[in-house]
């Protein structure tokens, strides 16, 4: 994503971004609960890994904590990686300018869902989601649910809206972004053919 409508930071704005990063206090300074969005505290976050297993009876605690953690930690390693400063939107401006090797909302999401990928998790699915598709103000996260539930019943996990910090709602709370799901855009994100992954999570269920 190039621009986060909520922070206006388009780019005839950017003569004033120094300003800007002055006058905008982080929101993870101001505490964890911002409208409905939940900013993660560590990478044991209690009540993220509650409400992860919380979807459904099915899914297992060790699953959820290890999504929990997972998701907390690729935050972490890659702000450090890339330098990632506040806000998103100016971080997006140096990573198209070259000064910075990643921190868009899309390689966010697609390091994070690598990444989950490889834990061979057997309780959680998976979702790519997207918001404002085709636009500018395109932004795009990984969603959790249990094996076979409604993406709209899911948790979504965000890296790029708070610079790394990990924030996370259910789906149909975000009270800036409506989100839909994206099969096609997993499977290709994970190199895999749609019908392939769709029988892969199919298989699991069994």
């Amino acid at each position: 994503m190039f621009f986060h409508r909520s922070l206006l930071l388009g780019v005839s704005t950017f003569a004033v971004v120094p300003l800007l990063v002055l006058a905008v206090s982080p929101p993870w300074e101001s505490g964890r609960r911002h409208g409905e969005l939940f900013v993660a505290s560590s990478a044991d976050d209690a009540s993220l890994r509650t409400r992860i297993a919380a979807l459904s009876p099915t899914i297992s605690p060790d699953e959820a904590r290890r999504v929990a953690y997972t998701a907390y930690m690729t935050g972490l390693q890659l702000r450090r990686e890339w330098h990632v400063v506040w806000l998103p939107g100016v971080q997006n401006f140096l990573v198209n300018m070259g000064a910075r090797k990643g921190g868009l909302c899309f390689q966010w999401a697609t390091e994070l869902l690598v990444r989950l990928d490889a834990l061979k998790l057997q309780t959680i699915e998976l979702h790519w989601a997207e918001s404002f598709a085709n636009t500018n103000g395109e932004h795009n996260v990984i969603v959790v649910t249990a094996r076979g539930q409604a993406f709209e019943k899911g948790i979504l996990l965000d890296n790029w809206r708070y610079s790394g910090h990990l924030v996370w709602t259910q789906v149909a709370t975000d009270p800036e972004y409506h989100w839909t799901e994206n099969k096609s855009e997993l499977a290709r994100r994970l190199g895999r053919p749609r019908d392939v992954a769709s029988k892969q999570v199919r298989s699991t269920m069994k």
